[in-house]
């Protein structure tokens, strides 16, 4: 097993499941990926292990670590395959809890059906290790009236209506756990040569999530790090990094995007 130090600030190519083996017990503050899911993508061939790579993820973050999961279900056949929820709730199993779960609005549709209404988001499955050392929240959302509103009461359980204080609103607060970012060609990123690869996130979507979740020195795992846009946020936002990735076309599309910030 090497040492955190060793591994912090590279991209490394290799089967995620193996490569984590090397990653020390409780050293990572933050996971933010988007695994393969179906066959709606062809990954050079690349199958993951769900189970055995949750495992990992669960050993190498510390207590108060969170996992951002990026996910979408393929539908097959007009069945949608629920793949999500199972993932979801496996992770509850081997004991992270499920701190939120986020719907990122790609604002687009890829994949319409002419017998449903077009999907146009994927799940954010926050899921910690415990209570989540670290939650950075986002005000951007200009509230509707700047200022409290509604009733001073609210029902109990047992249906009688008690006094509640109120607490005046901020003008700008925080944003909902619904997030709308555009994604697609040159909106995911401006760096061109990255649309290689077939299923980048959005750079937003990526640095808002570690912007939410880790603070500056803390270290970012991305174990599908694909074009590398989780590592590249991380790098700008001043957060260590580790990528890890089975295609090494892939790997080195991330280092070059790296290069571009001068650290690789």
């Amino acid at each position: 097993m090497k040492s955190i130090e060793e591994l912090k600030n590279t991209i490394i190519q290799g089967d995620c499941l193996e490569v984590m083996k090397d990653i020390p017990d409780k050293s990572i503050d933050l996971v933010v990926t988007s695994p393969p899911y179906g066959d709606i993508r062809d990954y050079d061939g690349f199958v993951f292990n769900f189970n055995e790579i949750a495992k990992q993820l669960y050993r190498v973050v510390k207590e108060g670590g969170v996992v951002v999961w990026i996910v979408g279900d393929q539908t097959i056949n007009g069945d949608e395959s629920g793949e999500s929820f199972r993932q979801a709730l496996f992770f509850k199993e081997i004991g992270f809890r499920l701190h939120d779960t986020m719907i990122y609005d790609k604002g687009k549709v890829v994949f319409p059906d002419s017998n449903r209404y077009h999907p146009c988001f994927e799940y954010m499955f926050i899921l910690s290790k415990n209570k989540p050392n670290t939650v950075n929240l986002i005000k951007d959302r200009k509230n509707k009236w700047g200022q409290s509103w509604g009733k001073k009461t609210f029902r109990q359980k047992n249906g009688e209506r008690k006094q509640k204080d109120i607490i005046k609103l901020e003008e700008i607060g925080v944003r909902f756990n619904i997030w709308t970012i555009q994604s697609g060609y040159m909106h995911t990123t401006k760096d061109e040569y990255a649309f290689e690869h077939p299923a980048m996130f959005p750079e937003q979507l990526a640095g808002d999530h570690v912007k939410s979740w880790s603070n500056e020195g803390d270290i970012v795992l991305d174990p599908f790090n694909g074009s590398g846009t989780t590592t590249k946020m991380a790098h700008i936002l001043n957060r260590n990094f580790i990528g890890i990735e089975i295609s090494e076309k892939y790997c080195e599309i991330a280092r070059q995007r790296l290069r571009q910030n001068t650290l690789l």
